[in-house]
């Protein structure tokens, strides 16, 4: 096999085989394939697309390519979700505590944020203590015996993803459905769970800015997961408004102690309960939708969802005062956004109001930078909602940069009309 003659079967639009992917991911990933044809590979995809079984065979790759956790050493089915990113997302915060206290296993691998906020690592690391850093060993034996932890990923997890996704970044290959999918994939397989719940997110503060991209996108994830052997569902949700209120670290930590403690918004409560009904099914520990409901329901109510969180966070070394002290969690320096007029709340960029919290030091451009772990944005008001004339829709968790630029950001992104609109939450599910 030539690369040359693989890059140009691609460039004319022809399916390439499992063996053709794999000689190409594994040149790739020791070196042998450099960088410039590489880059040509990547867009003769990104203009020829491929089909299902292509991008299963790359997911296939770039999950050989590295480290396979195995699991089966956990008793029972372990279950994962995966978000495709948004703001205000600390689903998986409140999820994990929420299905282990009602037996399943949940192992999760996190990434960092590179972006307006950190990832669920960077969130987690608001809470003094925490270990995201734990040896596979400890880490499944903390599933096994506590039925969660949340760590940082292995770097020998998909090392070929990281290594392409580099170069996507700096070649305009970034949103090809593809590449985007066997990413994503790649790296949930190579995890080792049984059942994975993807939530697809669409809309302003999401990649996917279109219903009927990120449908397509759920497809191939789907089936490149069934293809492999997982029990795969994917849940089409909203972000044309952030998630909840909080955005930043952690005041997505603390907005997530309020949801386990029954506090919680409706929209950030509905869609960590449908993504948890999904899993509690798969899991085998639900017949249906209506009674995960009801056990969903009641391990809030009884509060033993809040204390798996709390034994989680003891669990890799945190300092659980500040799940009982949240304020500890944020700034006390604050700053206000006003409503310019009155009237009804029609529109939000969701993606502004994350910049502005980036701005503020809740966020990271470089993987170098340093994220302010009290700092980010409370959005008071939701779409659908109706205000008066200098009612405060927004408080500021400040530090030192950033305060003027987040405040005109958020004048911008909220949008006051005379008519009352409302969004959709929960769009599609698939598989």
């Amino acid at each position: 096999m030539h690369i040359v003659d693989l890059i140009t079967k691609k460039r004319d639009g022809f399916a390439l085989t499992k063996e053709e992917i794999t000689y190409i991911i594994k040149g790739y990933t020791k070196g042998i394939i450099p960088d410039y044809q590489m880059s040509a590979f990547l867009m003769a995809v990104y203009f020829q697309q491929m089909n299902h079984e292509e991008a299963t065979y790359l997911a296939l790759a770039m999950r050989d390519s590295g480290d396979i956790i195995d699991l089966s050493a956990i008793e029972g089915i372990k279950v994962d979700k995966h978000s495709t990113g948004g703001v205000g997302d600390k689903v998986t915060l409140i999820l994990g505590p929420l299905l282990a206290s009602l037996g399943a296993k949940v192992a999760k691998m996190s990434g960092r944020g590179l972006g307006h906020t950190g990832g669920t690592i960077d969130k987690l690391e608001s809470i003094p203590g925490y270990q995201v850093e734990v040896d596979i060993h400890d880490f499944i034996q903390q599933v096994e015996t506590l039925g969660v932890a949340i760590v940082g990923q292995s770097g020998d997890v998909a090392p070929a993803d990281k290594k392409i996704y580099a170069l996507r970044d700096v070649t305009a290959t970034i949103d090809s459905i593809p590449l985007i999918a066997a990413s994503i994939m790649s790296k949930k397989l190579a995890s080792g769970t049984d059942a994975i719940c993807l939530d697809v997110k669409v809309g302003h503060g999401a990649f996917m800015k279109e219903e009927k991209d990120a449908e397509e996108l759920a497809k191939l994830m789907v089936e490149i997961g069934t293809l492999a052997g997982k029990k795969m569902t994917a849940i089409l949700t909203g972000m044309d408004e952030p998630l909840g209120h909080k955005i930043g670290n952690g005041l997505e930590v603390y907005e997530a102690i309020e949801t386990l403690q029954g506090k919680g918004p409706q929209d950030l409560v509905e869609v960590t309960f449908v993504i948890g009904e999904q899993l509690l099914m798969d899991a085998g520990l639900a017949k249906d939708q209506s009674e995960a409901r009801k056990m969903l329901e009641k391990t809030i109510a009884d509060g033993s969802a809040f204390n798996k969180f709390a034994e989680l966070v003891a669990a890799q070394g945190g300092d659980t005062s500040y799940l009982f002290d949240k304020e500890k969690l944020i700034s006390k320096k604050t700053a206000f956004v006003k409503a310019s007029k009155s009237g009804y709340i029609t529109d939000i960029n969701a993606l502004d109001i994350g910049k502005a919290a980036g701005r503020l030091g809740a966020g990271r451009e470089t993987m170098a930078d340093v994220i302010y772990p009290e700092v980010g944005v409370d959005l008071h008001v939701k779409i659908g909602d109706k205000v008066e004339k200098d009612d405060v829709i927004a408080t500021l968790y400040i530090r030192d940069k950033g305060v003027g630029e987040a405040i005109k950001l958020i004048e911008h992104a909220v949008i006051i009309g005379k008519e009352k609109k409302t969004v959709t939450l929960i769009k599609k599910t698939i598989g």
